[in-house]
């Protein structure tokens, strides 16, 4: 999984999502805007991040191994069981 580039700073935070709470958007094909990044925690549970324009397509997050966001770049999410998580943005 990749990192966020040095240099961007934090900007917000989305409330803590579980398998029943997480937004529609989320689950579906969508992007940042244009230089904003993003990482996925997981606090609990396991989360399905399927990065849509990568050869590296998919990857199972978990706490621990949170998924980075990269700008206008096509994903979604999708629960495995129970899960409990957030993420944060930065620019």
């Amino acid at each position: 999984m990749k990192s966020l580039p040095p240099g961007v700073e934090f900007y917000r935070r989305t409330p803590e999502f579980t398998e029943a709470t997480i937004p529609a958007g989320l689950r579906r094909s969508h992007r940042t805007k244009a230089g904003v990044w993003g990482r996925i925690t997981v606090l609990e549970g396991r989360l399905l991040y399927r990065v849509l324009e990568s050869p590296e397509g998919e990857a199972t997050l978990n706490a621990g191994n949170p998924g980075i966001v990269e700008p206008e770049v096509r994903h979604e999410v999708e629960p495995l069981g129970s899960v409990r998580f957030f993420i944060e943005f930065y620019r």
